[in-house]
């Protein structure tokens, strides 16, 4: 009778379902344990540099001064909305079709409700038509990914330009690198540009299998077997990505000696206009106008904002009208560019006391996510624990009505 009752109020339909969001639930608390921990190896390499001076860029020009760790805490925090956006398709993920049967659901006297909770689910796909033949969990999960494909492929793009030979900002690990065939010189990224390569494919995957679902009617599909490989294929690609970074960023250095570029030191030039607006009361319009002049003449004269000098401004700063005496201690605070890292103290700035806080809260944030991870995965645990308790207990029942 027992293997009779089995068979009963189920089909390939809401079983198939069922079985891939149990596996995805899995799989989402993977990706976001891998997540995390590049998160952890961002933070450790920017407790290094909290001092560290770097280039700040917009257009892909040298813009303002920050610190390396500055950097590298905006990769964390565009990791961490991947992580919300990943817990929050686990949410949908995890609701059971079980019991939805074929798309009708059954006409034995069966719990769903009771059914969800064995398999450790958090509630039930109620309607049953809705419940075999929706795939959007799947398409949200992908969306996701993708959106975290594209963070790493713009990150893995940062980590290349800023060690390519001419802007030569870091030092890329020689073991995650290679040389040419035939160019002894080179120094190839060569896992970055695989990683980058490889998020175009969870891309491509997603747009597969958005077009495929985009044309099928409500109900079962056997077109639904050609989407989930693309899933789990997605998937396999992300972890091993994010794994590499990982065991990568630790190993990342800053070449602090090429801050020193004379060039760099036009990065400068925003707090200058600032300095003469907050010391000289000189409007920040005309203060830019000013600024923006003396950088042409010195770039024209093949010079840097080094050889800047108060006379010079001065003059400058004439023939729009404005008639300073410019303090040389001003000058050289405004060209600083340390001391113009420990001015931007405003919440979210580059200065060190800023960074430090954000990196004590960004910890807290990340002991929050492993936390929840734990408690997802202890109560699949319980709950497996307890159906695997009630199947043998059900056993035992039948084997003693059999005996009788």
């Amino acid at each position: 009778m027992l293997n009779a009752d089995i068979h009963i109020a189920k089909s390939r339909n809401d079983q198939v379902a069922t079985a891939i969001r149990m596996e995805l639930r899995e799989e989402l608390l993977n990706v976001i344990s891998h997540v995390v921990s590049l998160q952890e190896a961002l933070l450790a390499l920017s407790a290094r540099n909290v001092n560290t001076l770097f280039v700040g860029y917009t257009h892909m020009q040298p813009a303002q001064p920050v610190t390396f760790a500055h950097y590298l805490l905006s990769q964390f925090d565009t990791l961490n909305r991947d992580i919300q956006r990943l817990e929050e398709a686990y949410t949908r993920v995890n609701m059971c079709p079980m019991g939805a049967g074929a798309i009708a659901t059954t006409t034995f006297p069966i719990s769903r409700e009771r059914i969800a909770e064995l398999l450790a689910f958090d509630g039930v796909v109620e309607n049953s038509i809705d419940a075999v033949s929706g795939r959007d969990f799947i398409l949200e999960v992908m969306a996701a990914l993708t959106i975290l494909a594209v963070n790493i492929s713009r990150f893995v793009e940062d980590l290349i330009i800023f060690g390519s030979f001419d802007v030569n900002l870091i030092e890329l690990p020689e073991d995650f690198c290679s040389t040419s065939s035939i160019m002894p010189q080179k120094k190839n990224p060569d896992i970055l540009e695989v990683i980058r390569a490889r998020m175009g494919d969870i891309i491509g995957n997603f747009m597969a299998s958005i077009t495929t679902i985009k044309a099928l009617p409500t109900g079962y599909n056997l077109d639904f077997q050609e989407v989930t490989p693309k899933l789990w294929e997605c998937i396999d690609i992300i972890k091993e990505a994010l794994d590499m970074l990982s065991k990568l960023i630790t190993k990342v250095e800053v070449r602090e000696e090429k801050l020193a570029r004379p060039e760099l030191s036009f990065l400068a030039a925003t707090e200058l206009a600032n300095m003469l607006t907050r010391n000289y009361h000189i409007p920040f319009r005309a203060s830019h106008k000013i600024v923006g002049a003396l950088v042409r003449e010195l770039i024209s004269k093949g010079m840097t904002l080094r050889d800047a000098n108060a006379e010079m401004l001065g003059k400058i700063s004439a023939t729009f009208g404005f008639e300073i005496k410019l303090k040389d201690e001003d000058l050289q605070a405004a060209l600083n560019l340390s001391n113009i890292v420990n001015l931007h103290n405003v919440t979210g700035g580059p200065s060190p006391a800023e960074v430090r806080r954000m990196l004590k809260t960004r910890e807290e944030i990340l002991n929050h996510v492993r936390s929840r991870v734990f408690e997802r995965r202890s109560k699949i645990k319980k709950s497996i624990e307890k159906l695997e308790s009630a199947v043998k207990s059900l056993i035992g029942s039948a084997g003693s009505h059999t005996n009788r």
